[in-house]
């Protein structure tokens, strides 16, 4: 039985940690998988309860964090290093831009067969200054010559990664989608969304619109106040606003808030009305989806997001910006509607078309299941895995 060796940055709440959790359970008895990978940040969510509920005990590997720290990512290398000589994998696959790099340096050292990475996004576009954006381009670049294949996980970011970044060829890119358990998104639903609105003290003709995901820059939740800000200004409708996450922004979020004269609360069973509410983490991300009415996304930079795969599976339609890979994850116009990064005239307006609109909003909402139930399941994803390791070990 082939041995398979996965590494992912941190465990945090997310895409990868689901892909990382469903490639490490469900390609037994096929292959035999390891799964390691770093500690979360204190503002992250911890994701083990989606390890422990498939059964899936990985190393974790302490030293390996999001910053770069020069003493921790030797450390953490010398592990991967030891973990590989003891294992032996036939195939090293790794998931992310840390592990992506301490990874693969270990793995081609080690002499691994195959060698893979999958982007499940990219730190090239608003996160860093135009000289620490070069250094990473220029590591992922030497990264990917010691790549046996590339993963992107959307037709988009294949072509950025060739054409814009130029980290590799064309023909070292394999697209494998994400793929994630779905089926709890359309299960019990109304139950759901009774016991979410009723912990947040939302009426029935109250429309809740949220925004799901870490509170931080390359979110753009600013962004998101300022439509917050101009809808209301715009509409009559009873609208509750909702900020579901955590993270380093969170307190210049809340104080930008106010400073646009936005009443906001932070927690739940509020008796008083809030028109924007900070709830934090919540892990049952089918309770949130069964108690909005709309999800909303401003990013200056997304992969493929997690948040709005399951709002399609959940029937919610979808106001987003057009970064990265979202038009591989939508359907434009009949599950999204979406606007440039910087249009926020454009990005009010779908809000307020959505917002105005109960039959548009149930329009949308029956396209999406439709869509992401074969594309975006769990069970396609370990399928398409499945076939490459094989081809490449072949």
């Amino acid at each position: 039985m082939p041995r398979v060796l996965r590494i992912l940055n941190r465990f945090n709440l997310g895409g990868p940690t689901y892909n990382a959790a469903y490639l490490t359970k469900y390609m037994a008895p096929d292959f035999q998988t390891l799964l390691i990978g770093g500690e979360n940040d204190e503002s992250e969510k911890n994701s083990e309860f989606i390890l422990n509920s498939l059964g899936v005990k990985p190393i974790v590997i302490k030293e390996m964090k999001r910053s770069i720290n020069f003493s921790n990512d030797v450390i953490a290398y010398q592990r991967i290093k030891s973990i590989i000589k003891r294992f032996k994998p036939d195939v090293v696959h790794t998931h992310a831009s840390k592990a992506g790099v301490l990874g693969r340096l270990a793995a081609s050292n080690q002499n691994v067969k195959v060698i893979l990475h999958t982007f499940h996004g990219h730190v090239f576009d608003s996160y860093f200054n135009n000289i620490t954006t070069s250094f990473y381009k220029s590591v992922e670049r030497r990264m990917a010559e010691r790549s046996t294949k590339i993963i992107a996980i959307s037709e988009l970011q294949k072509k950025e990664l060739v054409s814009k970044y130029h980290i590799c060829s064309s023909d070292k890119i394999e697209i494998i989608p994400l793929g994630l358990d779905l089926s709890r998104f359309r299960e019990n639903m109304n139950e759901k969304r009774k016991t979410f609105r009723k912990r947040y003290n939302i009426d029935d003709d109250e429309i809740a619109v949220g925004i799901v995901g870490r509170i931080v820059p390359v979110k753009n939740h600013l962004f998101f106040i300022d439509a917050v800000k101009g809808v209301m200004e715009q509409t009559n409708k009873k609208i509750r606003w909702f900020i579901v996450g955590d993270g380093d922004e969170k307190n210049n979020v809340k104080a930008y808030a106010k400073s646009c004269g936005l009443q906001c609360f932070e927690g739940s069973s509020s008796k008083n009305k809030y028109v924007l509410t900070f709830t934090s983490w919540i892990k049952e991300a089918d309770l949130v989806m069964a108690g909005m009415d709309i999800i909303a996304l401003t990013s200056l930079n997304e992969g493929t997001p997690v948040s709005l795969i399951e709002a399609q599976a959940a029937g919610k339609p979808i106001i987003s910006t057009m970064v990265g890979g979202i038009e591989n994850v939508v359907l434009p116009n009949k599950t999204a509607l979406l606007s440039k990064t910087s249009d926020l005239p454009s990005f009010i307006k779908n809000a307020l078309l959505l917002v105005e609109n109960d039959n548009l909003r149930s329009q949308i909402s029956v396209e999406g299941w439709n869509y992401v139930e074969n594309k975006f399941h769990y069970t396609r994803l370990v399928k398409d895995m499945k076939n490459l390791y094989n081809h490449l070990l072949a």
